[in-house]
């Protein structure tokens, strides 16, 4: 039996070196050779990291499911990729994440690596591009020439949708730490507030609130709506709020492979860029999820091989 190396989760939530089987694709499945896997530190409190999608509960979870590799196995009956192929995705979040050798996830899930992107800079993107584009165009409709504004805009998240709005034709307003303004700007924001600064109120209405705050930032963006306006969030928070307004704007990315795709060819135009805050090797993963790294924006990156 082949071994790989991987991280778990202790029952305290921290992370630990492993060895565990290589896992065998399943018929539709694809067995990936990770390497570099994504790290979302909140991943240790959500919910699949501790249960089974049967609500079971589960320990010693590996973590990262944005990641990018090359297709190593297919299962029985596997259509659309080849042995060798390289790939970026985003695997279900109750399956085995990425930060390890290897890791199983379906064809739906996945897209072809873009040429432009080194395997580091294509582990950053699934998530905070997914969700971008999800909450601005799926959920928000966002249109040419609306303006919207982008709570936490120099975020994994709002990185994304600075760009991906601004690509859209669309009049960016971003809230940012002031570390971070001119950041924000080079992507595309017309303009950007230091959120401690400034109140976000002043910049008046807008037809599209993406909060990827939550909280007191929530809760004032409401009344900056103009009648017909929308507003998305992704923060944890709001998914126990009992505001109804809350509950239809909060929702979570969804893998898809084909999304993925047609926003990675945004990467080899040169319309988006990828945003890497920094490497490390996967023995080092637990400085990463437990949000000891700073720096520059962008995603922590766990080089698996």
């Amino acid at each position: 039996m082949a071994y790989m190396k991987a991280m778990e989760f202790t029952d305290e939530l921290n992370l630990q070196p492993v060895r565990r089987p290589v896992p065998e694709p399943q018929a539709g499945e694809i067995l990936i050779q990770v390497c570099a896997a994504g790290v979302t530190p909140t991943e240790k409190l959500w919910y699949p990291t501790n249960h089974y999608a049967d609500g079971t509960v589960r320990s010693k979870a590996i973590p990262g499911h944005e990641f990018s590799g090359t297709v190593a196995g297919l299962g029985a009956g596997t259509l659309g990729y080849s042995l060798g192929d390289a790939v970026f995705g985003l695997n279900d979040w109750f399956a085995e994440g990425a930060t390890a050798e290897f890791c199983i996830t379906k064809p739906s899930t996945l897209s072809l690596k873009p040429s432009s992107l080194s395997h580091v800079e294509a582990a950053s993107a699934p998530i905070g591009l997914l969700t971008a584009w999800q909450g601005l165009h799926v959920r928000a409709k966002l249109q040419k020439g609306e303006r919207v504004l982008i709570h936490g805009g120099a975020g994994a998240v709002g990185l994304f949708a600075v760009q991906l709005a601004k690509s859209q034709g669309a009049n960016v307003v971003a809230t940012s730490s002031k570390a971070n303004l001119d950041f924000v700007k080079r992507l595309g924001a017309n303009e950007v507030i230091d959120y401690r600064e400034r109140r976000f109120e002043e910049v008046g209405l807008v037809d599209v609130i993406f909060d990827t705050v939550g909280g007191e930032t929530l809760d004032r963006s409401w009344d900056l709506l103009k009648p017909g306006g929308r507003l998305v969030t992704i923060a944890a928070d709001a998914e126990s709020n009992t505001d109804p307004r809350v509950k239809s704007a909060f929702f979570i990315v969804e893998q898809d492979g084909e999304q993925l795709a047609g926003l990675g060819k945004l990467f080899d135009s040169g319309e988006l860029k990828t945003f890497v805050k920094a490497e490390l090797p996967m023995e080092e993963a637990d400085h990463a999820y437990n949000g000891s790294i700073a720096g520059k924006p962008g995603k922590l990156i766990i080089q698996t091989k």
